[in-house]
Protein backbone atom coordinates (compact mmCIF):
# COMPACT_ATOMS: atom_id res chain seq x y z
CA UNK A 1 0.00 0.00 0.00
CA UNK A 2 1.46 3.37 -0.99
CA UNK A 3 1.95 5.98 1.71
CA UNK A 4 -0.59 8.41 0.23
CA UNK A 5 -3.40 5.85 0.35
CA UNK A 6 -2.30 4.74 3.82
CA UNK A 7 -2.56 8.34 5.08
CA UNK A 8 -6.01 8.71 3.55
CA UNK A 9 -7.30 5.57 5.23
CA UNK A 10 -5.86 6.84 8.52
CA UNK A 11 -7.64 10.19 8.10
CA UNK A 12 -10.96 8.50 7.28
CA UNK A 13 -10.54 6.31 10.37
CA UNK A 14 -10.20 9.44 12.52
CA UNK A 15 -13.51 10.75 11.13
CA UNK A 16 -15.16 7.36 11.85
CA UNK A 17 -13.76 7.38 15.40
CA UNK A 18 -15.37 10.81 15.84
CA UNK A 19 -18.70 9.36 14.64
CA UNK A 20 -18.43 6.49 17.13
CA UNK A 21 -17.55 8.91 19.94
CA UNK A 22 -20.87 10.72 19.52
CA UNK A 23 -22.44 8.47 22.16
CA UNK A 24 -19.68 9.42 24.64
CA UNK A 25 -19.33 13.12 23.84
CA UNK A 26 -22.91 14.37 23.81
CA UNK A 27 -22.54 17.65 25.65
CA UNK A 28 -22.36 20.79 23.55
CA UNK A 29 -19.80 22.19 26.02
CA UNK A 30 -17.49 19.22 25.43
CA UNK A 31 -17.65 19.70 21.64
CA UNK A 32 -17.14 23.43 22.08
CA UNK A 33 -14.02 22.68 24.14
CA UNK A 34 -12.53 20.63 21.31
CA UNK A 35 -13.40 23.38 18.83
CA UNK A 36 -11.79 25.99 21.08
CA UNK A 37 -8.53 24.01 21.20
CA UNK A 38 -8.54 23.72 17.40
CA UNK A 39 -9.33 27.37 16.68
CA UNK A 40 -7.27 28.99 19.43
CA UNK A 41 -4.21 26.71 19.59
CA UNK A 42 -3.75 24.02 16.95
CA UNK A 43 -4.94 25.99 13.91
CA UNK A 44 -2.95 29.18 14.69
CA UNK A 45 0.20 27.10 15.30
CA UNK A 46 -0.29 25.19 12.03
CA UNK A 47 -0.81 28.37 10.02
CA UNK A 48 2.22 30.02 11.66
CA UNK A 49 4.47 27.07 10.75
CA UNK A 50 3.03 26.87 7.23
CA UNK A 51 3.64 30.57 6.55
CA UNK A 52 7.17 30.54 7.94
CA UNK A 53 7.86 27.47 5.80
CA UNK A 54 6.82 29.17 2.55
CA UNK A 55 9.69 29.30 0.10
CA UNK A 56 8.85 31.86 -2.55
CA UNK A 57 10.30 30.90 -5.93
CA UNK A 58 9.95 33.92 -8.15
CA UNK A 59 10.09 31.85 -11.34
CA UNK A 60 6.98 29.97 -10.11
CA UNK A 61 5.03 33.05 -9.02
CA UNK A 62 2.39 32.34 -11.67
CA UNK A 63 1.32 29.22 -9.72
CA UNK A 64 -0.21 31.02 -6.69
CA UNK A 65 -1.81 33.50 -9.11
CA UNK A 66 -3.42 30.57 -10.96
CA UNK A 67 -4.60 29.01 -7.68
CA UNK A 68 -6.09 32.31 -6.52
CA UNK A 69 -7.83 32.68 -9.90
CA UNK A 70 -9.37 29.20 -9.48
CA UNK A 71 -10.61 30.14 -5.99
CA UNK A 72 -12.24 33.31 -7.33
CA UNK A 73 -13.89 31.53 -10.29
CA UNK A 74 -15.35 28.85 -8.01
CA UNK A 75 -16.55 31.56 -5.61
CA UNK A 76 -18.30 33.42 -8.45
CA UNK A 77 -19.78 30.19 -9.85
CA UNK A 78 -21.33 28.86 -6.63
CA UNK A 79 -24.35 31.24 -6.57
CA UNK A 80 -25.47 29.68 -9.88
CA UNK A 81 -24.76 26.09 -8.79
CA UNK A 82 -26.32 26.00 -5.31
CA UNK A 83 -29.93 26.77 -6.36
CA UNK A 84 -29.73 23.87 -8.83
CA UNK A 85 -29.52 21.40 -5.93
CA UNK A 86 -32.22 23.07 -3.85
CA UNK A 87 -30.12 25.32 -1.61
CA UNK A 88 -32.07 28.56 -1.46
CA UNK A 89 -30.40 31.90 -2.05
CA UNK A 90 -30.14 34.04 1.05
CA UNK A 91 -30.25 31.05 3.43
CA UNK A 92 -27.58 30.24 6.03
CA UNK A 93 -26.81 27.03 4.10
CA UNK A 94 -26.31 29.05 0.89
CA UNK A 95 -23.79 31.40 2.53
CA UNK A 96 -22.04 28.48 4.25
CA UNK A 97 -21.63 26.50 1.02
CA UNK A 98 -20.51 29.59 -0.87
CA UNK A 99 -17.74 30.13 1.67
CA UNK A 100 -16.54 26.50 1.73
CA UNK A 101 -16.88 25.28 -1.88
CA UNK A 102 -14.20 27.62 -3.38
CA UNK A 103 -11.68 26.78 -0.64
CA UNK A 104 -8.97 24.14 -1.05
CA UNK A 105 -7.13 21.95 1.46
CA UNK A 106 -4.25 20.48 -0.57
CA UNK A 107 -2.26 19.68 2.56
CA UNK A 108 -4.75 16.99 3.58
CA UNK A 109 -6.02 15.65 0.29
CA UNK A 110 -3.45 16.46 -2.40
CA UNK A 111 0.11 16.73 -1.05
CA UNK A 112 0.47 13.07 0.11
CA UNK A 113 -0.52 11.69 -3.29
CA UNK A 114 1.51 14.19 -5.33
CA UNK A 115 4.59 13.26 -3.28
CA UNK A 116 3.90 9.54 -3.74
CA UNK A 117 3.13 9.57 -7.47
CA UNK A 118 5.07 12.56 -8.86
CA UNK A 119 7.91 13.21 -6.42
CA UNK A 120 9.35 16.10 -4.39
CA UNK A 121 9.76 18.57 -7.28
CA UNK A 122 6.07 18.30 -8.09
CA UNK A 123 5.23 18.70 -4.40
CA UNK A 124 7.26 21.93 -4.29
CA UNK A 125 5.18 23.30 -7.16
CA UNK A 126 1.80 22.56 -5.56
CA UNK A 127 3.09 23.95 -2.25
CA UNK A 128 3.95 27.17 -4.09
CA UNK A 129 0.48 27.22 -5.68
CA UNK A 130 -1.06 26.80 -2.24
CA UNK A 131 0.28 30.25 -1.32
CA UNK A 132 -2.44 31.83 -3.50
CA UNK A 133 -5.07 29.56 -1.96
CA UNK A 134 -3.90 30.56 1.54
CA UNK A 135 -4.37 34.24 0.71
CA UNK A 136 -7.89 33.46 -0.46
CA UNK A 137 -9.05 31.27 2.44
CA UNK A 138 -7.32 33.13 5.25
CA UNK A 139 -7.81 36.75 4.20
CA UNK A 140 -10.40 37.17 1.45
CA UNK A 141 -12.94 34.67 2.80
CA UNK A 142 -12.58 36.13 6.29
CA UNK A 143 -13.44 39.62 5.02
CA UNK A 144 -16.34 38.16 3.01
CA UNK A 145 -17.70 36.30 6.06
CA UNK A 146 -17.57 39.38 8.28
CA UNK A 147 -19.12 41.55 5.57
CA UNK A 148 -22.06 39.14 5.22
CA UNK A 149 -22.48 39.22 9.00
CA UNK A 150 -22.67 43.03 8.99
CA UNK A 151 -25.02 43.13 5.98
CA UNK A 152 -27.44 40.57 7.43
CA UNK A 153 -27.78 42.55 10.61
CA UNK A 154 -27.95 45.89 8.78
CA UNK A 155 -25.10 47.23 10.85
CA UNK A 156 -24.82 50.74 9.49
CA UNK A 157 -21.16 51.41 9.99
CA UNK A 158 -19.70 53.68 7.37
CA UNK A 159 -16.12 54.35 6.48
CA UNK A 160 -13.88 54.33 9.52
CA UNK A 161 -16.58 52.89 11.80
CA UNK A 162 -16.95 49.69 9.81
CA UNK A 163 -13.20 49.44 9.32
CA UNK A 164 -12.57 49.81 13.06
CA UNK A 165 -15.15 47.10 13.87
CA UNK A 166 -13.48 44.74 11.43
CA UNK A 167 -10.05 45.54 12.85
CA UNK A 168 -11.26 44.81 16.41
CA UNK A 169 -12.51 41.39 15.34
CA UNK A 170 -9.31 40.73 13.41
CA UNK A 171 -7.14 41.57 16.41
CA UNK A 172 -9.23 39.45 18.79
CA UNK A 173 -8.81 36.24 16.76
CA UNK A 174 -5.71 34.14 17.64
CA UNK A 175 -5.48 32.87 14.04
CA UNK A 176 -5.15 36.42 12.71
CA UNK A 177 -2.60 37.36 15.36
CA UNK A 178 -0.42 34.38 14.37
CA UNK A 179 -0.79 35.20 10.65
CA UNK A 180 0.30 38.79 11.27
CA UNK A 181 3.24 37.64 13.41
CA UNK A 182 4.34 35.09 10.80
CA UNK A 183 4.17 37.63 7.97
CA UNK A 184 6.13 40.15 10.05
CA UNK A 185 8.84 37.58 10.76
CA UNK A 186 8.95 36.59 7.08
CA UNK A 187 9.57 40.22 6.13
CA UNK A 188 12.69 40.19 8.32
CA UNK A 189 13.89 36.87 6.88
CA UNK A 190 13.01 34.61 9.81
CA UNK A 191 12.19 30.90 9.38
CA UNK A 192 11.19 28.21 11.87
CA UNK A 193 14.87 27.32 12.28
CA UNK A 194 15.61 30.93 13.26
CA UNK A 195 13.22 30.88 16.21
CA UNK A 196 14.20 29.82 19.76
CA UNK A 197 14.06 26.02 20.06
CA UNK A 198 11.56 26.12 22.95
CA UNK A 199 9.14 28.32 20.99
CA UNK A 200 9.38 26.33 17.75
CA UNK A 201 9.05 23.03 19.64
CA UNK A 202 5.83 24.17 21.35
CA UNK A 203 4.37 25.30 18.01
CA UNK A 204 5.29 22.03 16.31
CA UNK A 205 3.72 19.96 19.09
CA UNK A 206 0.52 22.02 18.84
CA UNK A 207 0.50 21.64 15.07
CA UNK A 208 0.79 17.85 15.33
CA UNK A 209 -2.59 17.59 17.09
CA UNK A 210 -4.29 19.76 14.44
CA UNK A 211 -5.21 17.10 11.86
CA UNK A 212 -6.44 14.39 14.29
CA UNK A 213 -8.52 16.90 16.25
CA UNK A 214 -10.08 18.41 13.12
CA UNK A 215 -11.01 14.99 11.74
CA UNK A 216 -12.41 13.85 15.10
CA UNK A 217 -14.40 17.08 15.37
CA UNK A 218 -15.82 16.59 11.86
CA UNK A 219 -16.90 13.06 12.84
CA UNK A 220 -18.52 14.35 16.04
CA UNK A 221 -20.34 17.10 14.17
CA UNK A 222 -21.75 15.10 11.23
CA UNK A 223 -25.55 15.33 11.14
CA UNK A 224 -26.30 14.21 7.62
CA UNK A 225 -29.90 13.85 6.58
CA UNK A 226 -30.76 12.05 3.35
CA UNK A 227 -31.71 15.22 1.48
CA UNK A 228 -28.67 17.15 2.71
CA UNK A 229 -26.33 14.28 1.81
CA UNK A 230 -27.48 14.30 -1.82
CA UNK A 231 -27.36 18.10 -1.96
CA UNK A 232 -23.77 18.22 -0.72
CA UNK A 233 -22.71 15.29 -2.92
CA UNK A 234 -24.25 16.97 -5.98
CA UNK A 235 -22.56 20.31 -5.26
CA UNK A 236 -19.17 18.62 -4.79
CA UNK A 237 -19.55 16.67 -8.06
CA UNK A 238 -20.45 19.86 -9.93
CA UNK A 239 -17.46 21.58 -8.28
CA UNK A 240 -15.18 18.77 -9.49
CA UNK A 241 -16.76 18.99 -12.94
CA UNK A 242 -15.99 22.72 -13.06
CA UNK A 243 -12.37 22.06 -12.07
CA UNK A 244 -11.99 19.54 -14.91
CA UNK A 245 -13.70 21.90 -17.37
CA UNK A 246 -11.47 24.82 -16.38
CA UNK A 247 -8.43 22.54 -16.53
CA UNK A 248 -9.36 21.32 -20.00
CA UNK A 249 -9.85 24.85 -21.30
CA UNK A 250 -6.56 25.99 -19.75
CA UNK A 251 -4.64 23.07 -21.28
CA UNK A 252 -6.18 23.85 -24.68
CA UNK A 253 -5.47 27.61 -24.51
CA UNK A 254 -1.96 27.34 -23.03
CA UNK A 255 -0.91 24.35 -25.10
CA UNK A 256 0.62 22.50 -22.13
CA UNK A 257 2.28 19.26 -23.27
CA UNK A 258 3.78 18.09 -19.95
CA UNK A 259 1.66 15.28 -18.46
CA UNK A 260 3.05 16.03 -14.97
CA UNK A 261 1.88 19.66 -15.19
CA UNK A 262 -1.59 18.56 -16.29
CA UNK A 263 -1.88 16.03 -13.44
CA UNK A 264 -0.67 18.62 -10.92
CA UNK A 265 -3.21 21.13 -12.20
CA UNK A 266 -6.10 18.68 -11.81
CA UNK A 267 -4.98 17.16 -8.50
CA UNK A 268 -4.56 20.57 -6.87
CA UNK A 269 -7.94 21.83 -8.10
CA UNK A 270 -9.66 18.66 -6.85
CA UNK A 271 -8.40 19.18 -3.27
CA UNK A 272 -11.05 18.89 -0.57
CA UNK A 273 -12.69 21.92 1.01
CA UNK A 274 -10.61 23.68 3.63
CA UNK A 275 -11.28 23.75 7.37
CA UNK A 276 -10.16 27.39 7.56
CA UNK A 277 -13.47 28.86 6.30
CA UNK A 278 -15.10 26.93 9.14
CA UNK A 279 -12.87 28.91 11.50
CA UNK A 280 -14.32 32.12 10.01
CA UNK A 281 -17.84 30.71 10.40
CA UNK A 282 -17.12 29.94 14.05
CA UNK A 283 -15.83 33.48 14.58
CA UNK A 284 -19.10 34.88 13.19
CA UNK A 285 -21.17 32.43 15.26
CA UNK A 286 -19.33 33.63 18.36
CA UNK A 287 -20.42 37.20 17.57
CA UNK A 288 -24.01 36.01 17.19
CA UNK A 289 -24.27 34.02 20.45
CA UNK A 290 -26.55 36.56 22.11
CA UNK A 291 -28.33 37.48 18.86
CA UNK A 292 -31.82 36.12 18.33
CA UNK A 293 -31.89 37.05 14.65
CA UNK A 294 -31.33 34.45 11.94
CA UNK A 295 -27.80 33.14 11.68
CA UNK A 296 -25.35 34.16 8.99
CA UNK A 297 -23.97 30.61 8.67
CA UNK A 298 -24.87 27.03 9.52
CA UNK A 299 -21.93 25.40 11.30
CA UNK A 300 -23.42 21.89 11.16
CA UNK A 301 -23.90 22.17 7.40
CA UNK A 302 -20.27 23.29 7.08
CA UNK A 303 -19.06 20.16 8.89
CA UNK A 304 -21.20 17.99 6.62
CA UNK A 305 -19.58 19.55 3.55
CA UNK A 306 -16.12 18.94 5.02
CA UNK A 307 -16.98 15.34 5.92
CA UNK A 308 -18.09 14.46 2.37
CA UNK A 309 -15.52 16.59 0.58
CA UNK A 310 -12.46 14.77 1.91
CA UNK A 311 -13.25 11.18 0.76
CA UNK A 312 -14.69 12.33 -2.59
CA UNK A 313 -11.62 14.46 -3.34
CA UNK A 314 -9.34 11.59 -2.36
CA UNK A 315 -11.06 9.19 -4.77
CA UNK A 316 -10.92 11.72 -7.63
CA UNK A 317 -7.25 12.64 -7.04
CA UNK A 318 -6.25 8.98 -6.88
CA UNK A 319 -8.23 8.39 -10.06
CA UNK A 320 -6.43 11.21 -11.85
CA UNK A 321 -2.94 10.16 -10.75
CA UNK A 322 -3.54 6.49 -11.63
CA UNK A 323 -4.81 7.02 -15.18
CA UNK A 324 -1.46 7.12 -16.95
CA UNK A 325 -1.67 9.21 -20.11
CA UNK A 326 -5.49 9.43 -20.23
CA UNK A 327 -5.49 13.11 -19.28
CA UNK A 328 -2.75 14.04 -21.73
CA UNK A 329 -5.44 15.41 -24.08
CA UNK A 330 -7.85 18.18 -23.15
CA UNK A 331 -10.77 16.31 -24.81
CA UNK A 332 -10.58 13.58 -22.14
CA UNK A 333 -10.34 16.19 -19.39
CA UNK A 334 -13.46 17.96 -20.67
CA UNK A 335 -15.27 14.62 -21.05
CA UNK A 336 -14.66 13.67 -17.41
CA UNK A 337 -15.67 17.18 -16.34
CA UNK A 338 -18.94 16.92 -18.26
CA UNK A 339 -19.60 13.48 -16.76
CA UNK A 340 -19.08 14.72 -13.20
CA UNK A 341 -21.26 17.76 -13.90
CA UNK A 342 -24.00 15.42 -15.18
CA UNK A 343 -23.69 13.20 -12.09
CA UNK A 344 -24.12 16.29 -9.92
CA UNK A 345 -27.36 17.14 -11.74
CA UNK A 346 -28.95 13.68 -11.28
CA UNK A 347 -30.32 14.41 -7.80
CA UNK A 348 -31.90 17.81 -8.61
CA UNK A 349 -33.44 16.37 -11.80
CA UNK A 350 -34.92 13.35 -9.98
CA UNK A 351 -36.06 15.60 -7.13
CA UNK A 352 -37.76 17.90 -9.63
CA UNK A 353 -39.50 14.96 -11.31
CA UNK A 354 -40.72 13.63 -7.95
CA UNK A 355 -42.15 17.03 -7.05
CA UNK A 356 -43.84 17.26 -10.44
CA UNK A 357 -45.39 13.79 -10.02
CA UNK A 358 -46.54 14.68 -6.48
CA UNK A 359 -48.15 17.92 -7.68
CA UNK A 360 -49.88 16.05 -10.51
CA UNK A 361 -51.30 13.51 -8.06
CA UNK A 362 -52.51 16.28 -5.74
CA UNK A 363 -54.13 18.12 -8.65
CA UNK A 364 -55.92 14.95 -9.80
CA UNK A 365 -57.13 14.27 -6.28
CA UNK A 366 -58.55 17.81 -6.02
CA UNK A 367 -60.30 17.45 -9.38
CA UNK A 368 -61.82 14.12 -8.32
CA UNK A 369 -63.12 15.65 -5.08
CA UNK A 370 -64.71 18.63 -6.85
CA UNK A 371 -66.22 16.65 -9.78
CA UNK A 372 -69.93 15.70 -9.19
CA UNK A 373 -70.54 11.96 -9.01
CA UNK A 374 -72.29 10.51 -12.01
CA UNK A 375 -75.56 8.77 -11.18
Amino acid sequence: MDSGLYKTITFVCFILIGVFLKSKIKSKDEKSGIKAIILNLALPATIFIALLGVKVQWNLLFLPIMALTLNVILFLATPFVLPLVGIKKGSAEFRTARLLIPSLAPGLSCFPFVLEFLGENALAKVAMADLGNKIFVLVILYVVAMNWHYQLRSISKKGNGKLMSLLKVLISEPVNIFIAAALLLLMFGFTMDSLPILFSDILEKLSIIMTPLVLLFIGLGIKLKRKQFFQVFSVLCIRAGLVFALGGVFVWVSGIQSLESILLLLAFGLSSCSFWPYAHISAVEHLEIADTQKRTFDGDFALNILALSFPLSTVLILGVLNTGTFFATNINILFVGGTLFAVGLIYPLLNGLNKKVSLTKVSKAKIERTTPEHI
